[in-house]
C-alpha cells in the first residue's frame, strides 16, 4: 500500500514585542551616536569654521589673510622701535562679477567717487583674473558710506590692509613696496618688501568646503579651515638720522649738479651694519603707480655696475705693499705717457710729474703710478687681491637685485687689461661692492659682510639674529695703517681737501670715472661718474661711507662734486655718533673750484 505524503511548510514565527523593541533602540542608537560624532565635528572640531561662515567679511580677512609684518629702525640711543612700513586697516571698495547687473553703469557711477577712470573700474569687474576685485584702496570713509547705502548690486566695501610708511623720505629703493597679484594676494616688490617677502607676508589661511553638483554646500560634508599665520617683523641696522640725511644730501646734489642720480652709503666697519643707503631720484613707495620711469625702482646700490675709477688705485697700493713690492715712500718716474698694447695710457692731466713716491701717486691720483704698481705684482697676483677684496662677487647683503660687477677682463690676454684696472677702468663694480672694500681697508684688513636686517621678529616671539660675519682677511693690519695713512695726504694736500671735516683726521679717495657708451666700443663723451670713498678718524674709523654722483653737468671732477657731500654728510656723522675731535680746529679759506673741462674720450684718461 502506496503511502501519500502531504508537504507541509514550516510555520514562521514572528519576533516577539520584545525583539522587535531591541531592534528599533538599536537603530536609534545608532543614529543617536551619528548625531552625537556630527555634534561633535561641527561644534567643536569645526567650530572656528562654521562660525567663519556665519561671519562678515572682515572676520573672514583676520582668519584667512596674514598680518604683513612691519619694518623697524632701531633708535641709537634709547634702542626703541620706529616702524618705517606697517599695515593699517582702511575703507576698500570691491567688485564680485557674478552679482553685477549692470557694469557699465555701475563703473560710470563709481568713476567719480573713486576719482578712476570708468574704462579702469568697468575692465576690473569684467576681465580681471579673479570674480573678485579690488577697485579701490584707502577710500575715504564719507565715500565708502555713500557707496553702502546706494547699494550698488556686485559692489561692497570692506576694511582691509594696506602698507603704509609713516617716515616720509628714508628711501623708497631700500623699502620697496607691496602690490596684489592676479589672485588678489599681497606681494612685495623690489627693496627689502620683495627680497624678505616670504618672511614679511606669512601663509595666506584657506576654508575648504565641499559642495554639490549645484555649487551648494553639503550638509554633512567636512568643513576643514587652516588660519592664516602672520609675517615676521624686520629690524633694519639703518641708522634713522643718518639714512635721513644722507636721502636730504643725495637729493641736494642732484640738484646743485645738474646731476643723472646721486647716492650715499654708510656701513660701520666693525660689523658690516650698513647706517645709511640712499639714493636720488627715488619714489614713494606708498605712492609707487605714479613713477616715471620703472629704473628708479631698482636699488642703485645693489644693482647698478659702474666703473670704479680712481678710488680703486688704493686697493692696487695695497695689494703692493702686502706683497712686499712697494711702501709708501717708494719712487718711480713719472712719464708723459706710456704705450701699451696697441693703447696709449696717460694721467688725467696728461703731464709727465718726474721722480714721485706712492703716496704722491695716490695724492694726485697718476694713472701711471698704479700701473707701475701693478707691473711688479704680476697680473695673477693682481687679479687674486681685485678678487679677495670681493669684487666680481655679489656680497649677499640681503636686498636684491644684485648685481655681481664684472673683473673679467682681467682674465683676458694682453697686459692693456690688468693695467688700466689697475686704476679703475674696464672693469664694473657695485656700490655695496666698494663700500665693503674699503670698510676692509678701514678696519685692519678684514672683508665683512654687509648687511641690512639686524633681527627677525617670527610671530612666536622668536627672533633669528644676524651677527657679524668676516668673510676673510685680505691685508694685514700692517698694510691697513699704511694705506689709511696715504689716504689721509690725499685729503689733507691732494684731490680730497674738500672731504675733510676740521678737527679729524679723513682717509679717503676720489674718483672721476667715464661712462662706457652704451651703444659701441669707447666711451660718452663729457659724461663722468664722481665718486669719493673713505672713513673717519683714518687711525680708529667709526664708519665708511662712500659717495656717488653719475653725470654732473656743472662740475667735472669728483673733488668739485662727490668730496664736498661726502664732507658735509662725514661731519654729520662724527657728530651724530658724538665723535670728539683729534685736533684743534682751524678755520679754513674757501677752496677755489676748478674750471668745468672736457672729459677725454679714450679708455686711458681716468683720473682724480
Amino acid at each position: 500500500m502506496s503511502a501519500k505524503y502531504r508537504y507541509r511548510p514550516q510555520e514562521r514565527r514572528e519576533p516577539s514585542s520584545g525583539g522587535r523593541i531591541w531592534i528599533i533602540v538599536g537603530i536609534l542608537g545608532i543614529a543617536l551616536a551619528g548625531l552625537v560624532v556630527r555634534l561633535f565635528q561641527l561644534q567643536i572640531l569645526e567650530y572656528s569654521a562654521y562660525k567663519l561662515l556665519a561671519s562678515d567679511q572682515h572676520e573672514v580677512q583676520a582668519q584667512l589673510v596674514p598680518k604683513r609684518g612691519t619694518i623697524f629702525l632701531r633708535d641709537r640711543f634709547d634702542g626703541s622701535l620706529h616702524p618705517v612700513a606697517k599695515d593699517r586697516e582702511t575703507w576698500q571698495v570691491y567688485s564680485v562679477r557674478r552679482e553685477i547687473t549692470d557694469a557699465t553703469s555701475t563703473a560710470v557711477a563709481l568713476a567719480p567717487l573713486l576719482e578712476l577712470p570708468a574704462e579702469q573700474i568697468l575692465f576690473q569687474m569684467l576681465y580681471a583674473t579673479s570674480s573678485y576685485q579690488v577697485l579701490s584702496k584707502d577710500v575715504p570713509m564719507d565715500t565708502a558710506e555713500e557707496i553702502r547705502i546706494t547699494r550698488y548690486p556686485g559692489i561692497g566695501i570692506s576694511k582691509g590692509p594696506t602698507r603704509f610708511y609713516p617716515e616720509q623720505g628714508l628711501g623708497g629703493q631700500v623699502f620697496g613696496f607691496v602690490s596684489t597679484d592676479d589672485k588678489n594676494r599681497r606681494v612685495g616688490k623690489y627693496g627689502l618688501e620683495g627680497s624678505f617677502d616670504e618672511e614679511l607676508a606669512g601663509t595666506y589661511g584657506s576654508l575648504l568646503i565641499e559642495k554639490d553638483a549645484a555649487g551648494r554646500r553639503m550638509s554633512i560634508s567636512t568643513t576643514d579651515l587652516q588660519s592664516a599665520r602672520d609675517g615676521s617683523d624686520l629690524v633694519l641696522t639703518l641708522d634713522r638720522a643718518m639714512q635721513y640725511e644722507a636721502c636730504r644730501k643725495a637729493a641736494a646734489a642732484v640738484a646743485e649738479f645738474q646731476a643723472e642720480s646721486a647716492s650715499i652709503l654708510v656701513m660701520d666697519p666693525e660689523t658690516g651694519a650698513i647706517w645709511a643707503m640712499c639714493a636720488a631720484p627715488d619714489f614713494d613707495p606708498a605712492n609707487y603707480g605714479k613713477i616715471e620711469s620703472i629704473s628708479v625702482l631698482n636699488n642703485s646700490a645693489t644693482f647698478d655696475e659702474l666703473e670704479p675709477g680712481s678710488i680703486f688705485k688704493p686697493f692696487t697700493m695695497a695689494a703692493g705693499i702686502e706683497e712686499g713690492k712697494i711702501s709708501p715712500n717708494t719712487t718711480y718716474t713719472d712719464p708723459a705717457e706710456e704705450k701699451i698694447d696697441d693703447f696709449t695710457v696717460r694721467n688725467s692731466d696728461k703731464l709727465a710729474h718726474g721722480v714721485q713716491t706712492m703716496t704722491e701717486v695716490l695724492t694726485k691720483s697718476l694713472n701711471l703710478g698704479t700701473i707701475f704698481v701693478q707691473r711688479l705684482l704680476g697680473k695673477e697676483t693682481f687679479r687674486k687681491y681685485v678678487h679677495d677684496f670681493g669684487f666680481g662677487t655679489k656680497t649677499g647683503v640681503g636686498i636684491g637685485p644684485e648685481a655681481d660687477g664684472d673683473i673679467r677682463p682681467l682674465d683676458k690676454k694682453g697686459a692693456i687689461f690688468a693695467a688700466t684696472a689697475s686704476y679703475g677702468q674696464g672693469i664694473s663694480v657695485t656700490q655695496i661692492q666698494m663700500l665693503a672694500a674699503y670698510g676692509a681697508l678701514a678696519n685692519g684688513g678684514r672683508l665683512m659682510k654687509p648687511f641690512l636686517v639686524k633681527e627677525i621678529i617670527h610671530p612666536d616671539g622668536q627672533r633669528a639674529v644676524t651677527e657679524p660675519r668676516v668673510v676673510h682677511e685680505v691685508i694685514s693690519k700692517r698694510t691697513s695703517r699704511l694705506v689709511s695713512g696715504m689716504m689721509v695726504t690725499v685729503v689733507e694736500a691732494g684731490h680730497g681737501k674738500r672731504a675733510g671735516v676740521p678737527g679729524y683726521y679723513v682717509a679717503g679717495k676720489t674718483g672721476t670715472a667715464q661712462v662706457p657708451n652704451p651703444n659701441g666700443p669707447g666711451y660718452l663723451k663729457d659724461a663722468t661718474i664722481g665718486s669719493f670713498a673713505g672713513y673717519a678718524p683714518s687711525d680708529h674709523p667709526r664708519f665708511v661711507m662712500l659717495v656717488t654722483v653719475v653725470k654732473p653737468k656743472t662740475v667735472s671732477f669728483a673733488e668739485s662734486s662727490a668730496a664736498p657731500v661726502f664732507g658735509d654728510m662725514a661731519k654729520f656723522i662724527l657728530s651724530t655718533l658724538q665723535v670728539p675731535p683729534e685736533r684743534p680746529i682751524k678755520p679754513t679759506a674757501p677752496i677755489a673750484l676748478p674750471p668745468l673741462s672736457a672729459t677725454g674720450t679714450t679708455a686711458t684718461t681716468t683720473g682724480r
